[in-house]
C-alpha cells in the first residue's frame, strides 16, 4: 500500500485497485475461454438450425449426430493427448484406412471376427509405437515422423486393395452398429445409440480419468508446459511421450473398428483428411497447439461442432459440400487467434 500527501500535509493511504468478481474469475480461468467459446458456438448453431430449418432439437438428430461422429470423437481424444505434450499426429486417418481394409479382408477370409477387431486396434498401436520411438529415441520431429507413418499406412492400404471391400452381412463386427432405442418418440423421432457410441463414451471417460486423476496425466500437462522443466523435476518424460503416441494410434484403431462396423465396408482412401478434422476438433475444443492446456471434453465439443456443421449444411441444401472445408478453416483460424490472445494475456 502506498501513501500520498494531501493539501493539509497529512498522509493519505491509496489502496491498489482490485478487479471485480467476473473479471477476476475470468482472469483466473483464461484457459477455459476457448472451450467456453466452442460450447457457445455449438449452442448458437443449434439455435440457428432450429430457427432456419427446424427439427434440430429432436431425438433423431441427436442420435445421428452421435452415431455419425463417434469415430471423430475417438480420434479427437487421441489427438488431445498428443497435442497436450506439444506434439502432432498426422497418421491417424491413414492408420484407419489400413486397419479397416485389413480387418475387412481378414474377416471375409474366415478369421475370427473378434480376433480381427483386436488386431485392428493393435495395428493402430503399432503405428503409434513406431511414431513414438522415432520421435523420442531418434530425435525425429513429430510432424515428420507421423507424416512418414501416414504415407506408410496409406501405401499399405493401397497394396491390400484399391477397391471398396464390403463386410459380410452376417459378420459379428456389424453388431457394433446395431441401434438400441433409448426413447420411443413419435414416428421416427427416437433416441437411439449404438455400441460404437458407447465405445466412444467409454473412451472419453477413461481419457478424462487418465488426464485429471493420474500421475501420467499430470506429466502430460507438465511436458506441454515445459519439457525441460519436467525432465529436471524427474518426471518420466521419455515413457510418457512414447505412451501418448501409442494412445493416439490405439484410438485410431478403435475408430477404425467403429467406423467400419457402421459403414460395412472399407477402402484405401478412407480417412483422407480425418487427421486434420481431429486436430481441428481438438483446437476448437480449447487445447493449445503449443501444449500444456486443454480438456478432453472440450475436444468432444469441438468434434460435435464439426458434426453439427455438416448437418446444417446438409439441411440447407443450397450450400456446396466443399464449403465445409472453408467454414472449418475459418472457425479454426478464429480459435487459433483466440488461443494466441489467451497465451499473451497469461504472460502479462
Amino acid at each position: 500500500m502506498s501513501t500520498v500527501t494531501s493539501f493539509d500535509n497529512r498522509p493519505t493511504s491509496v489502496e491498489p485497485k482490485r478487479e471485480g468478481g467476473p473479471a477476476r474469475w475470468l482472469k483466473a480461468h483464461l484457459g477455459l475461454l476457448p472451450t467456453f467459446a466452442a460450447l457457445l458456438i455449438f449452442l448458437a448453431m443449434i439455435v440457428y438450425g432450429e430457427i432456419a430449418y427446424g427439427r434440430i432439437l429432436q431425438a433423431s438428430t441427436v442420435s445421428n449426430l452421435l452415431i455419425n461422429n463417434a469415430h471423430l470423437v475417438i480420434l479427437a481424444v487421441g489427438l488431445t493427448f498428443v497435442i497436450l505434450t506439444g506434439g502432432i499426429d498426422l497418421s491417424v486417418g491413414a492408420v484407419i484406412a489400413f486397419s479397416s481394409v485389413a480387418g475387412v479382408l481378414l474377416t471375409n477370409a474366415g478369421w475370427n471376427p473378434w480376433f480381427v477387431i483386436v488386431l485392428m486396434v493393435l495395428i493402430g498401436s503399432l503405428f503409434g509405437l513406431i511414431s513414438g520411438v522415432l520421435i523420442q529415441f531418434f530425435d525425429v520431429q513429430p510432424f515428420i515422423a507421423t507424416l512418414a507413418m501416414m504415407f506408410l499406412a496409406r501405401g499399405l492400404a493401397s497394396m491390400l486393395s484399391t477397391t471398396p471391400e464390403r463386410l459380410a452381412d452376417e459378420s459379428p463386427m456389424r453388431g457394433l452398429a446395431t441401434q438400441f432405442k433409448l426413447v420411443d418418440g413419435p414416428r421416427v423421432n427416437d433416441l437411439v445409440i449404438t455400441p460404437g457410441v458407447i465405445i466412444a463414451v467409454v473412451v472419453v471417460l477413461v481419457a478424462v480419468f487418465l488426464l485429471h486423476r493420474t500421475r501420467f496425466g499430470r506429466t502430460v500437462y507438465a511436458i506441454g508446459g515445459s519439457e525441460q522443466s519436467s525432465t529436471l523435476m524427474g518426471l518420466p518424460v521419455v515413457s510418457t511421450k512414447l505412451w501418448v503416441y501409442v494412445i493416439s494410434g490405439t484410438l485410431a484403431g478403435v475408430a477404425a473398428v467403429v467406423y467400419t462396423a457402421r459403414l460395412g465396408s472399407a477402402q484405401n482412401i478412407t480417412g483422407i483428411g480425418w487427421e486434420l478434422d481431429a486436430i481441428a476438433a481438438t483446437v476448437i475444443g480449447g487445447t493449445l497447439l503449443m501444449g500444456g492446456a486443454g480438456f478432453v471434453l472440450g475436444s468432444v465439443v469441438g468434434a460435435l461442432v464439426l458434426g453439427l456443421m455438416n448437418v446444417l449444411i446438409t439441411r440447407d441444401g443450397g450450400i456446396r459440400p466443399e464449403t465445409t472445408t472453408i467454414i472449418t478453416g475459418g472457425i479454426l483460424l478464429v480459435f487459433v487467434l483466440l488461443q494466441r490472445a489467451v497465451a499473451s494475456r497469461r504472460r502479462e
